[in-house]
């Protein structure tokens, strides 16, 4: 939207007078508020931090939603110049005052080329720097996405750290906040830059002095679930992983999903164009899936029609006959997501039972 700042447009809200137009965008790692003259000009920035959304000005004031990785949304009020905030509601109040949480880091780590690469680090309430802790990584789907300090009923990485393990959430490339190229380098490159981005907050975060680098786990979804099926076939140096809706075989997801136009733009045409042949046997994870010796929980879904059940149960079939200790599980009554109170429940049952068996 904006040549200066750099930075993702999220939504956007005219004040009552026309003159100004109230937005959120994300940069490093949040969700911030700002304003830009309708007639043209540079944006400002009016509040930072946590994660802003549905912002609705009045007179004198704006009104908006905003949540952290440590608290759900709430409504507050602030000042048309960013002054005097307010919480209007609390409704979070009473269950918040008997949970611990660890306060989130957010930290960055350099790749070879000098890139710096953001990320969250989540230690387990009443950390001990004593102690050793396995560690999980989680890789967020997308691809262009973040990990942002908001909250999630879904991947919410306070709670995975409740478990009792350190959780990091990379923002590589192709997240959304750091820059529009930096957004658009994981195009056509989804097992390259991006991977070695991983690579180094997974080597900074496994030489800390509380991590324990012989037990980490990964986990992700969607692009996310790609990532780990690739990352599996490239490396033996994680003890878990759970991959949910995740991407396996690139050729024939492409003709099965509901977005045909999305991988034809991630690489650069149809499947029986020479391009994105050439692509899809350089990235596809299946081709390597022979490798994959990670106990692995794979999970799909019935009325996913973006990463269609196939891909995972094609997965599974690889890790069943390669003897690989995996599970499989499907849910009959979810689409990409899993949004069922009680299949939520039974999701994260498995999933950190998968992942406490093996750290």
């Amino acid at each position: 939207m904006f040549l200066s700042p750099d930075i993702s447009v999220g939504d956007y809200s005219l004040s009552p007078d026309g003159a100004t137009i109230w937005f959120t965008a994300a940069q490093q790692g949040r969700d911030d508020l700002f304003t830009v003259p309708s007639a043209g000009g540079s944006p400002s920035r009016v509040l930072q931090g946590g994660s802003i959304a549905a912002a609705r000005p009045g007179p004198g004031v704006v009104v908006f939603s905003k949540s952290t990785l440590t608290a759900p949304a709430e409504i507050f009020r602030v000042s048309s110049e960013g002054k005097d905030l307010k919480p209007l509601t609390h409704e979070n109040a009473a269950w918040l005052k008997d949970v611990a949480f660890s306060e989130p880091q957010s930290l960055t780590a350099a790749t070879p080329a000098g890139q710096k690469i953001q990320y969250w680090l989540i230690k387990p309430p009443d950390f001990d720097a004593s102690k050793k802790y396995p560690v999980v990584f989680l890789i967020h789907g997308g691809p262009q996405s973040a990990w942002e300090d908001g909250w999630s009923a879904r991947w919410n990485p306070s709670l995975w750290a409740a478990q009792g393990w350190v959780v990091a959430a990379p923002n590589p490339r192709g997240s959304t906040g750091f820059g529009q190229t930096f957004v658009d380098e994981i195009s056509g490159d989804w097992g390259g830059r991006v991977m070695t981005d991983i690579d180094a907050v997974v080597g900074v975060v496994s030489k800390m002095p509380f991590t324990d680098s012989q037990r980490m786990g990964i986990a992700g979804a969607s692009y996310g679930g790609y990532a780990v099926n690739w990352i599996v076939g490239h490396t033996n140096r994680y003890k878990a992983a759970v991959t949910h809706d995740g991407v396996f075989n690139l050729e024939s997801m492409s003709m099965a999903t509901e977005e045909l136009w999305f991988t034809e733009w991630e690489f650069g045409g149809p499947p029986w164009t020479p391009k994105a042949r050439a692509q899809f046997a350089k990235w596809s994870p299946h081709l390597y899936a022979h490798n994959i010796k990670t106990p692995t929980l794979i999970i799909t879904n019935e009325l996913d029609f973006r990463v269609p059940v196939d891909q995972g149960l094609q997965m599974f079939t690889v890790l069943r006959r390669s003897g690989v200790p995996s599970e499989a599980l499907v849910f009959p009554d979810e689409g990409h997501w899993v949004l069922k109170a009680l299949n939520s429940w039974t999701w994260h049952e498995a999933v950190f039972g998968w992942l406490k068996k093996y750290l």
